[in-house]
């Protein structure tokens, strides 16, 4: 399951946490074809003070790094970026206009978790889809 990590301003990010990381998870499970029960998020709140972003921008403004191993098409890439553009618009009245989502690639062998590195780990979902 890709580590995600959800920036935004304490404000916005208390009240909706859980209803955004449910639907992260529910969209990335979809798109990625991940199992249920793998669920990796940090949701980093800030200060005003501390979150610079264009006045063009809300205090709604939301940024959401998705960390992966690499193998996914650009097609399984770009469906999982309209699904959580779409239902976080739609679920938590958020402008698109206030999120940005980037997903950050790695190879396999970078990865580590479980005493082995990625490659060398068995995964109970496809990286390659």
């Amino acid at each position: 399951m890709p580590q995600v990590k959800i920036y935004g301003l304490k404000t916005t990010l208390s009240p909706s946490w859980e209803e955004l990381s449910d639907t992260i998870h529910r969209w990335v499970g979809e798109a990625l074809k991940f199992p249920p029960d793998k669920r990796f998020r940090r949701f980093i709140g800030m200060d005003k003070e501390d979150f610079y972003f264009p006045d063009s921008r809300s205090d709604n403004y939301l940024i959401i790094e998705l960390l992966m191993i690499s193998g996914r098409s650009v097609e399984t890439k770009k469906k999982l970026i309209h699904l959580l553009f779409g239902e976080i618009s739609e679920q938590l009245r958020i402008s698109t206009t206030d999120i940005e989502i980037c997903i950050l690639e790695s190879p396999a062998y970078h990865w580590s978790f479980r005493g082995m590195t990625g490659d060398e780990a068995p995964l109970s979902y496809p990286v390659e889809v």
